[in-house]
């Protein structure tokens, strides 16, 4: 019992870092990309992220496998999960407000269900998950109705970018689900984020050659911060917890990271918290707690 307590606080625990870090995130891109070329910054994010991982790993010798089932985990994790939904996002956010790219990439969790149904025989979608993934992004819908705004062809190519990577990412995270158990997320990670870096690097170099850099302290913190926190810590939490609980439950924390973002500028920023914040707070945890009904029911069922 004591165990299984132990084991539930650190699910809890790996749940909020990841809220809390990835609903930081949004705002650190944005701030880098006022310094940086768009790919260029996430692959010196991810160079960083991946020279990180690479003293973890030697220092605690942590096993790399290169069974062909691993082989085919790292170049999902390289060109699925960092590489090409990356170069998407920080292309995108260049054109629209951090605030949309929040809600549009919350139809993540409407892609891991389907794929997951569609791949996963123990993951399939039932009511109470339908529920709760429309409830939570209605709720985003609400918090940011005032500031859902864009205009010009080029707000609409960086919102397509967006909902691509949504896709992309939602197929990718099934796949580490499927194929990714026997690797430990630090090696995982390690072979992905290179892969990725240099996808994303030689994108920079084909598209973005010429394009001036700005090496000030906002764009070095945003890079370091991203790497370090948004990429290690964050990637590593969240991979950790794929291996423990249903892809679709943990993709529900893509609701949750936009709120902690207005909370945050609330914070830091003095920004104002609206009405409308609180009131889609309430429909997004009425979604979490309708997508986990399944598991609630059973508990109260089996107590009466």
């Amino acid at each position: 019992m004591i165990r299984m307590n132990v084991e539930r606080v650190r699910l809890w625990v790996g749940f909020a870092i990841i809220s809390f870090v990835w609903g930081s995130t949004w705002l650190a891109i944005k701030i880098g990309l006022g310094s940086a070329p768009p790919f260029f910054a996430a692959g010196i994010r991810f160079a960083i992220a991946s020279s990180i991982l690479f003293l973890i790993v030697r220092t605690r010798r942590l096993h790399v496998p290169v069974t062909p089932d691993a082989k085919k985990l790292y170049l999902v994790l390289g060109f699925l999960s960092f590489g090409i939904p990356y170069a998407l996002v920080y292309w995108g956010e260049q054109f629209i407000p951090s605030g949309l790219c929040s809600v549009l990439f919350a139809a993540y969790p409407f892609w891991v269900a389907i794929f997951s149904h569609l791949l996963l025989r123990n993951e399939r979608l039932d009511p109470f998950k339908v529920s709760g993934i429309i409830l939570g992004f209605a709720g985003l819908v609400v918090i940011f109705s005032g500031d859902l705004e864009w205009s010009g062809t080029s707000a609409l190519l960086g919102m397509a970018a967006i909902m691509t990577s949504t896709i992309i990412q939602g197929f990718a995270l099934i796949m580490i689900k499927k194929y990714g158990q026997p690797v430990n997320p630090f090696a995982m990670n390690l072979v992905g984020m290179t892969i990725g870096a240099i996808v994303l690097l030689a994108l920079g170099v084909a598209f973005e050659r010429g394009r001036q850099f700005v090496f000030n302290s906002a764009a070095i913190g945003s890079i370091l911060y991203l790497a370090a926190v948004g990429s290690v810590i964050a990637f590593v939490t969240y991979h950790w917890l794929l291996k423990r609980i249903e892809a679709v439950y943990l993709s529900l924390t893509s609701f949750i990271n936009p709120i902690i973002a207005v909370i945050l500028g609330a914070i830091v920023l003095g920004e104002t918290l609206s009405p409308m914040v609180f009131a889609g707070s309430g429909l997004v945890l009425a979604g979490l707690l309708a997508a986990n009904g399944r598991q609630l029911y059973g508990k109260i069922h089996a107590r009466l």
